[in-house]
């Protein structure tokens, strides 16, 4: 079976292609994003602001977050992805001549357990700890539960997240993975530079703008994290589910006013963030032993290879 970067050879990999290829993505998933900013744009127009004052105020991410209501603005900011996704799938059929399937997996069939299994495994994690918290600092939590706007939440995350972390697992875990696989022939490279960029489109997050630069490490070992089970399995299957259960579950059972995802959630969090909570349990503790779970039951071997060996170019 070839190796998951190796489905690029099955198409058009020529190094310009993927230059092209990410700026169309990245300009369809940006139409889609302005769609928010014009929406929050005439609310502030309703609102008697000058064009003036209204485009100092669109500089400021709180203004972009809290100016429509909590879960219109959430279909919102969901929907540029939903843009995005729909570039990616343009994308590689007309520039690269491949099938979706060959960014997801170099399996026969995408492997819709493993995709259920990564899924459940983390939001078991998430609920269990956000429970075990609560339990332990209940004063740090705050019941939001509002069934009515809950059930509106609820709807829109299940529909519209998995499309959003199946972008972005498409496009840095597929297709730049695979462009900077084929440039570069080395698995090792690949994994880097899809990491670090991963981290990098966070940067403008609230997280980062409250603990400081120092957020982005578990950004950029997210991306790590991400990109090492998808290499050592061959297959986007693991990654697509952990990354859906991590945010489908984070927005629905707990918000706070530095996340991302401010949403009608079960809960908000009172307390303030901390690097050791937030950063470096999740970085030395969680994804290693996860991908030891992984490991362990997909029995993976080869490790040197699959993380570090030199790519062959095979149709």
């Amino acid at each position: 079976m070839k190796g998951i970067i190796e489905q690029a050879f099955k198409g058009n990999t020529d190094w310009w292609r993927y230059i092209v290829g990410f700026f169309v993505i990245f300009f369809i998933w940006q139409i889609g994003s302005s769609i928010q900013g014009i929406f929050v744009y005439l609310k502030l127009v309703q609102e008697g602001l000058k064009a003036d004052e209204i485009l100092a105020k669109l500089s400021d991410m709180e203004v972009l977050m809290t100016t429509l209501e909590s879960n219109f603005n959430f279909f919102l900011l969901l929907l540029g992805f939903v843009f995005g996704f729909g570039g990616v799938v343009v994308v590689i059929k007309l520039l690269h001549n491949l099938q979706l399937k060959q960014l997801i997996t170099s399996r026969t069939h995408i492997d819709w357990k493993r995709i259920g299994l990564s899924f459940g495994v983390i939001a078991g994690l998430l609920i269990l700890s956000v429970l075990l918290d609560y339990k332990l600092s209940p004063t740090d939590y705050q019941l939001n539960f509002k069934l009515q706007r809950f059930l509106i939440l609820a709807l829109i995350g299940i529909v519209m997240v998995p499309i959003q972390t199946t972008f972005e697992e498409l496009l840095f875990r597929g297709y730049l993975m695979q462009g900077f696989g084929s440039i570069f022939k080395s698995r090792a490279v690949a994994l880097i530079l899809t990491s670090v960029l991963f981290g990098g489109l966070h940067v403008f997050n609230p997280e980062v703008a409250k603990l400081g630069y120092q957020a982005l490490i578990v950004y950029i070992s997210t991306g790590f994290f991400l990109g090492i089970v998808t290499l050592m399995d061959e297959g986007l299957e693991l990654a697509i589910g952990f990354h859906a259960g991590n945010n489908l579950i984070t927005a629905l059972l707990v918000t706070a006013d530095w996340t991302a995802f401010k949403t009608h959630s079960v809960f908000r969090y009172l307390g303030e963030p901390s690097l050791v909570s937030d950063v470096y349990i999740p970085v030395l503790i969680f994804y290693p032993i996860l991908i030891l779970i992984f490991s362990g039951i997909y029995k993976w071997k080869n490790w040197k290879q699959k993380l570090f060996g030199k790519i062959e170019q095979t149709k």
